[in-house]
This record gives C-alpha cells, sequence and structure tokens, in this order.
C-alpha cells in the first residue's frame, strides 16, 4: 500500500508541475534559511559548553557623575578574587585574567609578535577546562615567569621541537624571560576566551596591585559551589564593597555575576568587555531564528493555500476512492504521504542551497559554521525529523479538506469547494504578505539607523585620520616618531592617546573642589590624551582654553565636556559654566579645569554623551598613535608613515588602520543584523510572490471559459488583466494596513533602545506598500496577461 502511495504522490507530482515546482522551490528556500539560522543560533549557543565547573564572571556597575548615571563594565579589582573566596563559602575558588595585545616573544634568534597573551592565577586551570597537550596543568603555572604556549604559538617558535623546559623573553618595559611550562592545544572558535600564550600572573605582581581597591583593570572568574545562589550572593555583595573601599567611595560600585555561559551572549550592554571573542548579542540571534521560522511558515503556507485552491481537481479522485471502500483515515494517510514527498524533494534542494550559503554566512558573521548532516547523527535525525514534521504541518489540513469530500456528490460533479475554504486562503495570503511587508520595513529602519550612526556627525572630526597602536616599547618613543612624521606635506597633524575614539573609554573616580563650595567625590569617563589633540580632531572648546604646552604652576591641566561641567555645577544653577575655568580638580592629583569641550560622541551612537573629561599626561604613555593624512595622497602618505616606523622601531611590524574602518567594527553587529534580516525579508517576499503566482495562475485556470466569453464580447486585455489582478491587489493593501501599525510600534520600540535614531518617517510605509504592491501586481499579471491573450475559441470549443 506505501508503494501504491508513493507512486500516485509521483505521478500527481510530476502531472502538475508547475504547481508542485513551486511548492518545492518555496519550501526548499524556507527550509534552507532555516536551517542556516538553526546552524548559526546552535553554533552560538555552543561558546564554552565544553567548561564543566560552575563558573561565574564577575562584573561591576559603575555610578558615573553625580546624578547616578551608571553602565556595566567587564572588569573588576585586583584583590576581589582572593577576599571573595576567604568571605564566602559559596565561592570554591576564583581566577584573574590580565590581557596584553601584541605581545613580543623571543627564541634564540626568532622573533614573533602574539596577538593576544593572558597573565593568570595558578587557579586557572582548576576552573576552566582548556586541554593540555604538554607539560602538568597542576603546577605549569605555579612558579613566576611559567609560561604555556599554544600548540600553534610553539609551532611558530620551536618547529618541530620539544618546547617544554625552553627559554623565551620579552622585551618590553623590562625584559623578562619565561619557562615554557606546558603545552595547550590551541583554543576552540566558540571559546569566549581566545588566546596564544598563558604566564603565571606572579610574574607580574606588584605591591601596589594587593591594596588596589578602585583600580579596575582585569576580569575575575568565580567557581561557585553546587547549589549556590548566584543571585542571593549578589545581595552580599554592597556590605562587602562597604568593608573594603574607603570613604564613600563603595557607593560608586555594585557588583553582579554572571554565568560564564551567558557572557558570550547575554553582555551587549557591559563595556570594556575585551576578551568576549565575536560578542553578539543573544536577541539578535533570537530575531533570526524567529524571522527564519516566519520564512518557514509562508513557505508552509503556500503548500496549504495551492492544495486547498486545486481540491475539484482532485475530488473525483476521492469520489472513485470511497466508492470502491476507501477509509478517510487511508485517504488522509495518502495525501500527507504526498506532502511528506514533496518536503523531501525539497530538503534535497535545501541541503544544496545550504552548502552555497555557508560560505557567504560565515564571511558576513566571521564564523566558522559547517553542516555535517552526513557525520552527526544528533544533525540527520533533527533534519529529517524536521523535514517529516513540515511536511505533516503542511499537508494536514488539506489532507482533512479532501479526506472529507462525500462520494455521492463529488460523483455527480456538484463538489463546492465553498466560500469558507476562499476565505482561509485570502487570509493566508494577507498573512503572508503582512510578514513580508513588516520585514521589508523593518530592514529598511535597521539600515537608516545603521547609516545615522555611522555618518552622524560625531562633534569632532574622523576623516582620513591614521591610527597606530602602541605597547609599552614603542610608546617610550612616540616623540621621536611624531617628530619624524612631522616635516612632510602628507601629515597634517600627529597626536596620541591612550584609547581610540568609538571604544569604551576609561572610568575613575574624581575629586572637584570648587572656590565656591564644598568637595565633591564622583565618577567620570577619562581620555589621557597629547596636547595637540583637541587641534588633530577639530573638538571645540565651549570657554577656556586648550592644553598649553607646560604644567600650570598648580598641577595638571584638565579639559572637561559639558556633560561633565553640567554635573559639576548642578548644585550651583545660578553659577554659569564657565565658573569651572580655573577650579581645583583631579584624580590622582588636583590640577586646574582649563577649558570645557563640547559634547562629542566619544562612544557609540547607541550610548548617550557621558560625563568625561580630558588630561595631557605624556609620562603615563600612549597607546595610539593618530596620523591626519592627505587623503589625496593615501597610498603614499601610508607607504612614508611605515618609513619612518621602520626607521624609528625597526625590530616591530607597522600595524595602522584608518579611524572610519574601527568605526565600522564598532557598528558590526549592527550590520550583520542589517545584512541577516534584509536577505531573510528578501526570500519571505520571493517565497510569497511564488504562492500568489500559483494562485494566480489556478484562477486563471479555473476562469478561463469565463476569459472567453468576456474577450468574445469585447472585453480588452487590459480589463481582463485588471479583473484576475484586482482581488490579490486587494489582499496585498489588507496585508499593508495590518503591516503598518504592528511595524510602527515594534520598529519604534527598538529604536528607543539607541540613545540617538532616526525618526519614523510616513512615507517609508507607503513606499513599502507600494513597491509590495507593484510587486504583487506583476508577480499575477503575468499569469493574468497570459489568460487574456489566449485564443477564446480554445476556451470555448466545448460548448
Amino acid at each position: 500500500m506505501i508503494k501504491n502511495y508513493l507512486k500516485i504522490a509521483w505521478r500527481n507530482i510530476w502531472k502538475n508541475k508547475v504547481f508542485s515546482a513551486i511548492n518545492i522551490i518555496g519550501l526548499s528556500v524556507g527550509m534552507a534559511a532555516c536551517i542556516v539560522i538553526m546552524l548559526f543560533v546552535s553554533y552560538e549557543r555552543s561558546f564554552d559548553n565544553f567548561h564543566t565547573k560552575n563558573i561565574y564572571r564577575l562584573n561591576e556597575v559603575q555610578t558615573i557623575g553625580a546624578q547616578g548615571a551608571t553602565q556595566k563594565v567587564a572588569l573588576s579589582m585586583f584583590p576581589m578574587g582572593p577576599s571573595l573566596k576567604t568571605e564566602f563559602p559559596e565561592i570554591k575558588n576564583f581566577t584573574r585574567i590580565h590581557w596584553d595585545g601584541k605581545y613580543q616573544l623571543t627564541q634564540n634568534t626568532k622573533r614573533i609578535f602574539l596577538p593576544h597573551v593572558f597573565f593568570v592565577d595558578s587557579t586557572f586551570f582548576k576552573i576552566f577546562d582548556f586541554k593540555v597537550t604538554g607539560g602538568d596543568m597542576q603546577t605549569a603555572l605555579l612558579k613566576p615567569h611559567s609560561a604555556l604556549l599554544t600548540e600553534e604559538t610553539a609551532k611558530k617558535l620551536f618547529g618541530d621541537a620539544n618546547p617544554i623546559g625552553k627559554i623565551i623573553t620579552h622585551y618590553g618595559d623590562d625584559t623578562v624571560t619565561y619557562a615554557v611550562t606546558g603545552i595547550l592545544a590551541n583554543v576552540p572558535k566558540n571559546s569566549q576566551l581566545q588566546f596564544d600564550a598563558l604566564f603565571s600572573f606572579s610574574s607580574i605582581y606588584k605591591p601596589w596591585m594587593f591594596t588596589n581597591w578602585g583600580g579596575n583593570w582585569l576580569n575575575t572568574y568565580l567557581e561557585l559551589a553546587a547549589g549556590a545562589n548566584a543571585s542571593a550572593l549578589d545581595q552580599k555583595f554592597p556590605a562587602y564593597l562597604k568593608r573594603h573601599l574607603k570613604g564613600d567611595g563603595w557607593k560608586y560600585y555594585k557588583l553582579f555575576t554572571l554565568p560564564l555561559k551567558d557572557v558570550h551572549a547575554n553582555s551587549a550592554d557591559i563595556g570594556l568587555d575585551y576578551i568576549n571573542y565575536q560578542k553578539f548579542d543573544k536577541k539578535s540571534t533570537g530575531l533570526f531564528a524567529v524571522i527564519a521560522l516566519i520564512v518557514l511558515v509562508i513557505a508552509c503556507v503556500n503548500f496549504i493555500n495551492l492544495s486547498t485552491a486545486r481540491s475539484a481537481e482532485r475530488a473525483k479522485e476521492v469520489g472513485i476512492r470511497k466508492s470502491i471502500g476507501a477509509y478517510r483515515f487511508q485517504l488522509a494517510f495518502q495525501f500527507l504521504g504526498e506532502t511528506v514527498t514533496i518536503a523531501f524533494l525539497a530538503l534535497l534542494f535545501a541541503i544544496v542551497l545550504v552548502e552555497l550559503a555557508l560560505p557567504y554566512i560565515n564571511n558576513l558573521s566571521e564564523r566558522d559554521i559547517s553542516f555535517d548532516i552526513f557525520r552527526s547523527f544528533k544533525v540527520l535525525s533533527v533534519v529529517i525529523g524536521g523535514t517529516i514534521f513540515i511536511g505533516l504541518v503542511s499537508g494536514i489540513y488539506p489532507a482533512i479538506y479532501l479526506s472529507s469530500f462525500q462520494a455521492s456528490k463529488v460523483l455527480k460533479g456538484s463538489v463546492l469547494v465553498g466560500k469558507n475554504k476562499g476565505l482561509l486562503r485570502n487570509i493566508l495570503v494577507i498573512t503572508q504578505f503582512a510578514s513580508a511587508i513588516f520585514l521589508m520595513i523593518a530592514t529598511v529602519f535597521v539600515l537608516r539607523q545603521l547609516q545615522f550612526m555611522q555618518k552622524q556627525n560625531p562633534g569632532y572630526n574622523r576623516d582620513q585620520i591614521v591610527n597606530i597602536p602602541l605597547d609599552g616599547v614603542t610608546t617610550k618613543k612616540y616623540d621621536q616618531f611624531k617628530s619624524e612624521l612631522s616635516g612632510s606635506t602628507l601629515v597634517s597633524g600627529v597626536t596620541a592617546s591612550q584609547d581610540i575614539l568609538g571604544s569604551h573609554l576609561d572610568q575613575t573616580g574624581v575629586t572637584f573642589r570648587p572656590s565656591f563650595g564644598p568637595k565633591q567625590d564622583l565618577g567620570t569617563t577619562l581620555l589621557v590624551v597629547d596636547t595637540n589633540y583637541l587641534d588633530l580632531y577639530k573638538i571645540k572648546l565651549a570657554a577656556g582654553k586648550n592644553f598649553s604646552g607646560g604644567k600650570m604652576p598648580d598641577g595638571r591641566q584638565y579639559i572637561v565636556n559639558e556633560s561633565l561641567a553640567k554635573e559639576l555645577m548642578k548644585d550651583y544653577p545660578k553659577k554659569p559654566l564657565t565658573s569651572l575655568i580655573g577650579q581645583r580638580f583631579g584624580f590622582d592629583s588636583l590640577g586646574t579645569i582649563t577649558g570645557i569641550a563640547k559634547n562629542f560622541n566619544f562612544n557609540s551612537l547607541q550610548y548617550k554623551i557621558e560625563p568625561m573629561f580630558m588630561v595631557s599626561a605624556r609620562h603615563w604613555g600612549f597607546r595610539d598613535v593618530s596620523v591626519k593624512i592627505n587623503g589625496k595622497n593615501t597610498a603614499t602618505a601610508i607607504a612614508y608613515i611605515k618609513s619612518k616606523w621602520d626607521n624609528v622601531y625597526p625590530d616591530y611590524p607597522f600595524e595602522y588602520q584608518f579611524l572610519d574602518d574601527h568605526f565600522n567594527e564598532v557598528y558590526k553587529a549592527d550590520n550583520q543584523v542589517s545584512q541577516i534580516v534584509g536577505i531573510l525579508a528578501g526570500l519571505a517576499i520571493f517565497i510569497s510572490c511564488l504562492g500568489l503566482f500559483g494562485l494566480a495562475s489556478h484562477s486563471a485556470e479555473k476562469r478561463i471559459k469565463e476569459i472567453g466569453v468576456r474577450k468574445v464580447l469585447g472585453a480588452s486585455v487590459q480589463n481582463i488583466t485588471l479583473m484576475l489582478s484586482a482581488n490579490f491587489l486587494k489582499l496585498v493593501l489588507v496585508a499593508n494596513l495590518i503591516a503598518w501599525p504592528v511595524a510602527w510600534y515594534l520598529v519604534h520600540k527598538k529604536l528607543q533602545e539607541f540613545a540617538y535614531h532616526v525618526n519614523i518617517q510616513w512615507w517609508i510605509f507607503v513606499l513599502a506598500g507600494i513597491v509590495s504592491m507593484l510587486i504583487a501586481f506583476f508577480t499575477v499579471s503575468f499569469q493574468s496577461i497570459k489568460a487574456a491573450v489566449a485564443n477564446p475559441v480554445k476556451s470555448l470549443r466545448s460548448e
């Protein structure tokens, strides 16, 4: 019987080639989109799953400004790890990580530069389950100046030789030697911690670190006892901070824990998250999954629509089968078998589409996603089970409906499709197009918001600025490098800072001691800069003057932004902001406020402008050089800068990045979201049009005699085309009226997450409506015109 059902199913598929093709193409596209997105979701959820301990990351909420503006950061203080373990029995262990980039290592005459190295406590392997392939993980980090290299790093330094026990050297602020005590397997790509080497934290211990309460410069990870309540632990932290931070300092900090397996996808609102590899908001991942399911549902709706629309063609088949003894459940089983067969045919095409799409998706998302359907029983079973489910969901209603026909009626030719079935098809078409129109509108606003953030004037000039990273060694020759660059028309300015604009800047506590009121202590953001920083970036002053070449007689110079100026003067509403000029202010030592800078977006436009100040403290060193170049000779200017770098730093590779490219990285996740949502919206529209094409084809086929009569009576091609198209265009119009308010509400809600965003404009909704109507019209008119130009003699011959 099953063999017979399959044979009949194949005959029906082959007989109705157009409708079968529409169903198979629609389902295959929907299934491919769903598979790709689910692979992406699965990859994202796999981050850090290989760790077996109950690990949490310690995070801070820092209060910025006297009005209580706060921000979450991934940083913590050096003394916190050991003191937390001592004071809270639910904490079994801790480890701390301090990261360093562009770390130079040499072995004999071989020199390499590592992008990411960690200094970690000896407890690192008691918490994390990274695989050690050589050495003893229990003792590898116990002694100062111990190093573990990944297999890739060891290969670069030692080739095929055994590196255990060998000495490697780092030339930095001081020359430091390390003994290689272990080899690590290369870090999995789905680990938020990505490193090329580990060094024992005790190698860089300094006495000041052990009492450095208030200094945030590392990450702390805690292992909680089984059954420990992390939320209850968080409630104990305020009292803990009050015990350890001096004065009122505890008021500016809060602590909270976050499970390690949630850190990668659930920390979009946490800043200074330097070692969270490929950080991606789980809200975006969930959005992709929802849209992919919508696309798949639209494809399933196509099948339901076309199956019920063509029910009259199969009525006699049902009548004959029932008259010779077929039961209703047998007919339903047969029709379900047909849909499952179509679903499996669609799966074959979907697999091809997935393989073709994955390289593009991997390039866009910078992931390494693979589709090992035949290598993983789990993946294979999910795909096959999902395909059967899709086939059953798509065919369940048509099967019930077709098998319900009464033999006596259909064999007399009196089967009625009924208005209810036409109403259901109309509702499904409206649902399809409403979903597609919503996605179209959402895509437009996502792209407009992204362009707005990328092109909005941030309050400073960032055109043709090249950023060059410095480290503890190269910063010492910054003045020489700056002098070397100053003698060419290719370079119009050189300055430096400790952070790049567009990134989360560091925070610190400050003291404001005005001559007209009591002392204030507060937290705020700082940026350490060279004296000509404001000139190169064209940051305007609202009052006061720029940094001078030397120190003021009474100490360091500070320039605050307007936001911080308002914070400092909030208790003195009658005094102008210019009263700040000359007042005592500072964080490690008091100096003088010499200027007030106009507000500028030193961070992403997702965040409002926070209180911040700039200080010129060259002796601290810089981490970034900014070079303003002549944009008409970009290649020549870069070559010139490189030649000067090689003169000053012959042993260090030249690396650079345009500031605009840095901002593109800042908005990378938003760009990825916009492109993927746009692709899915396009697929939804494509599948909806496929269904509309099939329904229009069926409608024209059913009304072929009516069209012939109308043509004989003088109807023009235009009249007939409009007649056949009008009903479908009405459905698309209704879909617009439904999609618009839903899109407005959800887009408005999403835009509120951005401190600076585009306005919702009515013309975008109207444009989406016009585009959807045009797409529907051209899709339907193809079949309508074909029917309208047909020879009426052929259609009326049987009459």
